[in-house]
Protein backbone atom coordinates (compact mmCIF):
# COMPACT_ATOMS: atom_id res chain seq x y z
CA UNK A 1 0.00 0.00 0.00
CA UNK A 2 1.39 3.44 -0.73
CA UNK A 3 1.47 6.26 1.58
CA UNK A 4 -1.31 8.58 1.10
CA UNK A 5 -0.38 11.92 -0.43
CA UNK A 6 -1.87 15.67 -0.79
CA UNK A 7 -0.76 16.92 -3.98
CA UNK A 8 -1.20 20.44 -5.66
CA UNK A 9 -1.79 21.16 -9.42
CA UNK A 10 -0.24 24.77 -10.82
CA UNK A 11 -1.12 25.45 -14.37
CA UNK A 12 -2.70 28.38 -16.14
CA UNK A 13 -4.80 25.99 -18.57
CA UNK A 14 -7.96 24.85 -17.36
CA UNK A 15 -8.03 22.16 -19.29
CA UNK A 16 -4.74 20.95 -18.28
CA UNK A 17 -5.38 21.38 -14.53
CA UNK A 18 -8.55 19.25 -14.66
CA UNK A 19 -6.88 16.33 -16.75
CA UNK A 20 -4.16 16.52 -14.30
CA UNK A 21 -6.21 16.10 -11.14
CA UNK A 22 -8.34 13.73 -12.54
CA UNK A 23 -5.39 11.06 -13.73
CA UNK A 24 -4.26 11.49 -10.25
CA UNK A 25 -7.50 11.72 -8.32
CA UNK A 26 -8.51 8.45 -9.67
CA UNK A 27 -5.79 7.10 -7.17
CA UNK A 28 -6.69 5.48 -4.26
CA UNK A 29 -3.57 7.23 -2.19
CA UNK A 30 -3.65 10.32 -3.85
CA UNK A 31 -5.46 13.19 -3.12
CA UNK A 32 -5.29 16.91 -5.06
CA UNK A 33 -5.78 19.47 -1.94
CA UNK A 34 -5.69 22.52 -4.40
CA UNK A 35 -5.07 23.63 -8.03
CA UNK A 36 -3.85 27.19 -8.71
CA UNK A 37 -3.50 29.14 -11.93
CA UNK A 38 -0.50 30.75 -11.71
CA UNK A 39 2.48 30.97 -9.31
CA UNK A 40 1.23 33.52 -6.71
CA UNK A 41 -1.83 31.11 -6.56
CA UNK A 42 0.32 27.89 -5.78
CA UNK A 43 2.74 29.56 -3.00
CA UNK A 44 -0.53 30.37 -1.15
CA UNK A 45 -1.90 26.91 -1.48
CA UNK A 46 1.35 25.31 -0.62
CA UNK A 47 1.51 27.31 2.39
CA UNK A 48 -2.04 26.76 3.71
CA UNK A 49 -2.78 23.10 2.55
CA UNK A 50 0.97 21.81 3.21
CA UNK A 51 0.95 19.43 0.44
CA UNK A 52 3.69 16.59 0.11
CA UNK A 53 4.27 17.30 -4.01
CA UNK A 54 3.20 19.94 -6.33
CA UNK A 55 3.13 19.87 -9.68
CA UNK A 56 4.14 23.15 -11.70
CA UNK A 57 3.37 24.32 -15.34
CA UNK A 58 6.68 26.85 -16.29
CA UNK A 59 4.88 29.48 -18.25
CA UNK A 60 1.69 31.10 -16.53
CA UNK A 61 0.97 34.69 -15.99
CA UNK A 62 1.90 36.78 -13.33
CA UNK A 63 4.14 35.06 -11.79
CA UNK A 64 5.30 32.31 -13.58
CA UNK A 65 6.74 28.83 -12.50
CA UNK A 66 10.36 29.57 -12.38
CA UNK A 67 10.03 32.31 -10.10
CA UNK A 68 7.39 30.82 -7.82
CA UNK A 69 9.76 27.68 -7.67
CA UNK A 70 12.40 28.37 -5.55
CA UNK A 71 9.72 29.40 -3.02
CA UNK A 72 7.90 26.17 -3.57
CA UNK A 73 10.78 24.08 -2.72
CA UNK A 74 11.31 24.93 0.64
CA UNK A 75 7.25 23.76 1.33
CA UNK A 76 7.30 20.03 -0.68
CA UNK A 77 9.26 18.52 -3.22
CA UNK A 78 8.18 20.42 -7.05
CA UNK A 79 7.74 18.45 -10.27
CA UNK A 80 7.37 20.07 -13.73
CA UNK A 81 4.59 19.21 -16.01
CA UNK A 82 4.86 21.66 -18.75
CA UNK A 83 4.81 21.96 -22.56
CA UNK A 84 8.11 23.68 -22.41
CA UNK A 85 10.85 21.98 -24.09
CA UNK A 86 14.07 24.85 -24.13
CA UNK A 87 16.84 23.11 -22.71
CA UNK A 88 18.08 26.36 -20.79
CA UNK A 89 14.51 26.00 -19.18
CA UNK A 90 15.09 22.64 -18.01
CA UNK A 91 18.45 23.59 -16.55
CA UNK A 92 16.76 26.61 -14.81
CA UNK A 93 14.56 24.50 -13.37
CA UNK A 94 16.73 22.25 -11.95
CA UNK A 95 19.23 24.30 -10.69
CA UNK A 96 16.33 26.00 -8.61
CA UNK A 97 15.29 23.00 -7.21
CA UNK A 98 12.40 20.98 -9.19
CA UNK A 99 12.94 17.07 -8.45
CA UNK A 100 11.87 16.00 -11.99
CA UNK A 101 10.89 17.73 -15.28
CA UNK A 102 7.72 16.06 -17.28
CA UNK A 103 6.70 17.50 -21.06
CA UNK A 104 2.97 17.18 -21.67
CA UNK A 105 2.68 14.49 -24.83
CA UNK A 106 6.02 12.20 -23.28
CA UNK A 107 4.55 10.52 -20.16
CA UNK A 108 1.35 8.00 -19.62
CA UNK A 109 -1.30 8.20 -16.81
CA UNK A 110 0.80 5.33 -14.65
CA UNK A 111 4.49 7.27 -15.46
CA UNK A 112 2.90 10.40 -14.24
CA UNK A 113 1.48 8.79 -10.88
CA UNK A 114 4.98 6.90 -10.29
CA UNK A 115 6.61 10.08 -10.92
CA UNK A 116 4.71 12.07 -8.14
CA UNK A 117 4.49 8.68 -5.61
CA UNK A 118 8.81 8.98 -6.10
CA UNK A 119 8.69 12.64 -5.93
CA UNK A 120 7.98 12.79 -2.51
CA UNK A 121 10.59 9.97 -1.73
CA UNK A 122 13.48 12.25 -3.36
CA UNK A 123 13.55 10.33 -6.81
CA UNK A 124 13.89 11.99 -9.54
CA UNK A 125 11.71 11.78 -12.58
CA UNK A 126 12.31 12.99 -16.12
CA UNK A 127 10.91 12.71 -19.68
CA UNK A 128 12.69 12.25 -23.06
CA UNK A 129 13.24 15.94 -23.48
CA UNK A 130 14.29 16.90 -20.48
CA UNK A 131 16.64 13.82 -19.91
CA UNK A 132 18.66 14.80 -23.48
CA UNK A 133 18.94 18.35 -22.40
CA UNK A 134 20.71 16.91 -19.26
CA UNK A 135 22.81 14.29 -21.70
CA UNK A 136 23.74 17.00 -23.63
CA UNK A 137 25.33 18.82 -20.97
CA UNK A 138 27.21 15.75 -19.18
CA UNK A 139 28.32 15.40 -22.85
CA UNK A 140 29.93 18.89 -23.21
CA UNK A 141 28.75 21.67 -21.63
CA UNK A 142 30.38 20.83 -17.87
CA UNK A 143 33.59 21.79 -17.08
CA UNK A 144 35.11 19.42 -14.24
CA UNK A 145 37.20 21.10 -11.94
CA UNK A 146 40.34 18.57 -13.06
CA UNK A 147 42.33 18.65 -15.59
CA UNK A 148 40.21 20.68 -18.24
CA UNK A 149 39.56 23.70 -16.13
CA UNK A 150 43.49 24.20 -15.57
CA UNK A 151 44.08 23.45 -18.95
CA UNK A 152 41.23 26.12 -20.34
CA UNK A 153 43.23 28.80 -17.93
CA UNK A 154 44.72 30.47 -20.73
CA UNK A 155 41.29 31.41 -22.17
CA UNK A 156 40.16 32.92 -19.11
CA UNK A 157 43.09 35.95 -18.70
CA UNK A 158 41.00 37.88 -19.56
CA UNK A 159 39.32 37.81 -16.24
CA UNK A 160 42.73 37.14 -14.25
CA UNK A 161 42.98 40.47 -12.75
CA UNK A 162 39.38 40.24 -10.93
CA UNK A 163 39.89 39.38 -7.47
CA UNK A 164 36.27 37.81 -7.25
CA UNK A 165 37.78 35.47 -10.59
CA UNK A 166 40.97 34.43 -8.88
CA UNK A 167 38.94 33.37 -5.86
CA UNK A 168 36.56 31.74 -7.53
CA UNK A 169 39.15 29.95 -9.81
CA UNK A 170 41.33 29.27 -6.48
CA UNK A 171 38.38 27.01 -5.02
CA UNK A 172 37.47 25.56 -8.33
CA UNK A 173 41.09 24.59 -8.58
CA UNK A 174 40.59 23.19 -5.15
CA UNK A 175 37.96 20.61 -5.61
CA UNK A 176 37.52 17.10 -7.33
CA UNK A 177 34.64 16.72 -9.91
CA UNK A 178 32.29 15.31 -8.15
CA UNK A 179 32.83 17.55 -5.39
CA UNK A 180 32.48 20.88 -8.02
CA UNK A 181 28.90 19.19 -9.05
CA UNK A 182 28.23 19.06 -5.28
CA UNK A 183 29.12 22.50 -4.89
CA UNK A 184 27.53 23.53 -7.70
CA UNK A 185 24.39 22.26 -6.62
CA UNK A 186 24.72 23.52 -3.02
CA UNK A 187 24.76 26.83 -4.45
CA UNK A 188 21.59 26.03 -6.47
CA UNK A 189 20.09 26.17 -3.03
CA UNK A 190 19.41 22.32 -2.75
CA UNK A 191 18.81 20.55 0.14
CA UNK A 192 20.93 17.52 0.97
CA UNK A 193 18.19 14.98 -0.35
CA UNK A 194 17.72 16.76 -3.99
CA UNK A 195 21.34 16.58 -4.21
CA UNK A 196 21.36 12.83 -3.35
CA UNK A 197 18.83 12.49 -5.88
CA UNK A 198 20.47 14.19 -8.52
CA UNK A 199 23.38 12.46 -8.04
CA UNK A 200 22.31 9.26 -7.76
CA UNK A 201 24.45 8.85 -4.16
CA UNK A 202 22.82 8.58 -0.54
CA UNK A 203 22.38 11.48 1.90
CA UNK A 204 25.69 9.87 4.06
CA UNK A 205 27.58 10.46 0.80
CA UNK A 206 26.48 13.75 0.25
CA UNK A 207 27.44 15.35 3.45
CA UNK A 208 30.93 13.51 3.64
CA UNK A 209 31.49 15.51 0.05
CA UNK A 210 30.38 18.62 1.88
CA UNK A 211 32.66 17.70 4.61
CA UNK A 212 35.74 17.54 2.51
CA UNK A 213 34.51 21.28 0.76
CA UNK A 214 34.02 22.76 3.95
CA UNK A 215 37.52 21.65 4.77
CA UNK A 216 39.25 22.60 1.29
CA UNK A 217 37.28 25.90 1.28
CA UNK A 218 37.90 26.90 4.66
CA UNK A 219 34.16 27.59 5.13
CA UNK A 220 32.20 27.13 7.85
CA UNK A 221 28.58 27.13 6.79
CA UNK A 222 26.78 26.77 3.33
CA UNK A 223 26.48 30.37 2.76
CA UNK A 224 30.18 30.82 3.29
CA UNK A 225 31.45 28.40 0.81
CA UNK A 226 28.57 29.64 -1.92
CA UNK A 227 30.63 33.04 -1.62
CA UNK A 228 33.69 31.83 -2.02
CA UNK A 229 32.73 29.37 -4.57
CA UNK A 230 30.76 32.71 -6.63
CA UNK A 231 34.72 34.65 -5.46
CA UNK A 232 32.12 37.10 -3.67
CA UNK A 233 33.96 36.19 0.15
CA UNK A 234 35.66 39.47 1.37
CA UNK A 235 38.81 37.08 2.31
CA UNK A 236 39.80 33.56 1.80
CA UNK A 237 42.45 31.81 3.52
CA UNK A 238 42.58 30.90 7.39
CA UNK A 239 40.56 28.42 9.00
CA UNK A 240 37.16 29.62 9.68
CA UNK A 241 35.57 26.93 12.13
CA UNK A 242 33.45 27.89 14.86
Amino acid sequence: MHEHLRVIVADDNPVVRAGLTALLSGREDIDVAAQAADGREACEAAVRHRPDVILLDVRMPGVDGITALPHLVRIAPVLMTTYSRESGIVHEALRLGACGYLVHGEFTADQLVDAVRDAKLGRPHFTHTASNALLATVRGGYAPATPHRAASSATRKAFAGTPSQQQADMAHSLLSQREGEVMDLIASGMTNQQIAATCFISQKTVKNHINRIFAKLNAASRGQAIAIWHGLSPTQGGPTHG
